[in-house]
C-alpha cells in the first residue's frame, strides 16, 4: 500500500500517522508539503494528518482547505482514491467540501485533551472492517473545534447510507449527551464519503497502536486501511 501524508504550516502528527501505518505493514508515507501541487503518482491512500494548520487562523481548516495540494486531494478523492482526515484534517475535508457539514467550537467553549470511547457504527468501509460492529475503543481526542454540525437532512443522509463510521459513547456502549465530549450532533465523531472511500474523523486513533502507548484502541483502524489497500 502506497500512501501520502500531506503536511501544512502547524501540523503536528504526521510522524504518528506514519509510525502507525507502517506499524501494521504498510510502506513508509511519504510526505507531500502543502505548496505542492501534485501528489505523487501511485498512491492508494492520502492522509490529512491533526495539527492546526496556519494557526487555525480564520477558522480551523479554512486556509488549508485552500493550499495548492488541496486542489490534487480534490482530484484524487473524486478519481476513486481513498483519503483519510483526522481532527484537523477532517476540519479540512469539511471545508474542501469533500465532506458535509462543519466542525464548530465545542460546546463548553474549551480545548478538550482526553480519552473518549467511541462505539463503531459500520464495518463496511475500508476504515473499521477490522472492527466488530458495535465494538467500542479507547482513543483520545485534542480540539477546540471538534463539534461536529450539519442539518436535519444531511443526518437523516448519513443515517440512511450507514455512513457514521464513529459515535461517542460512554464505556458501555450508551450514545447520550454526557458521553459527548464536544457537543457534535448525534454524537459522530467520524463520517463517510457517499463513496465510503473518504473518512473524516475527531479522535486520534493514530495515538493509540500499542501497548506502550497506553491502549490499542486505534490500531484496528490502520490494519482495517492496510488490509482492504494492500
Amino acid at each position: 500500500m502506497n500512501s501520502a501524508i500531506i503536511v501544512f504550516p502547524g501540523t503536528n502528527r504526521e510522524r504518528d500517522m506514519a509510525k502507525a501505518l507502517t506499524l501494521v505493514g504498510g510502506k513508509a508515507p511519504q510526505m507531500v508539503w502543502h505548496r505542492d501541487s501534485a501528489l505523487p503518482a501511485g498512491l492508494d491512500l492520502v492522509v490529512l494528518p491533526g495539527g492546526f494548520s496556519y494557526g487555525d487562523y480564520l477558522r480551523s481548516g479554512a486556509m488549508g482547505a485552500r493550499s495548492p495540494i488541496l486542489d490534487a486531494v480534490r482530484r484524487f478523492a473524486e478519481g476513486g482514491g481513498h483519503v483519510l482526515g483526522v481532527c484537523n484534517g477532517f476540519q479540512i475535508l469539511t471545508e474542501a467540501g469533500l465532506l458535509p457539514g462543519a466542525l464548530m467550537r465545542n460546546r463548553d467553549l474549551r480545548f478538550i485533551c482526553r480519552d473518549v470511547h467511541l462505539r463503531v457504527e459500520t464495518t463496511a468501509s475500508p476504515y473499521t472492517s477490522a472492527y466488530g460492529l458495535g465494538e467500542i475503543a479507547r482513543v483520545p481526542v485534542a480540539h477546540h473545534d471538534g463539534n461536529y454540525f450539519a442539518d436535519d437532512a444531511t443526518l437523516a443522509q448519513l443515517a440512511d447510507e450507514d455512513r457514521v463510521a464513529f459515535r461517542y459513547c460512554a464505556v458501555d456502549g450508551t450514545v447520550g449527551e454526557a458521553s459527548t465530549p464536544n457537543g457534535s450532533r448525534d454524537a459522530i465523531a467520524g463520517i463517510l464519503s457517499a463513496n465510503r472511500r473518504v473518512l473524516g474523523m475527531m479522535p486520534h486513533p493514530e495515538n493509540l497502536v500499542e501497548p506502550a502507548l497506553g491502549g490499542i484502541g486505534g490500531r484496528a483502524l490502520f490494519q482495517s486501511i492496510v488490509e482492504s489497500l494492500s
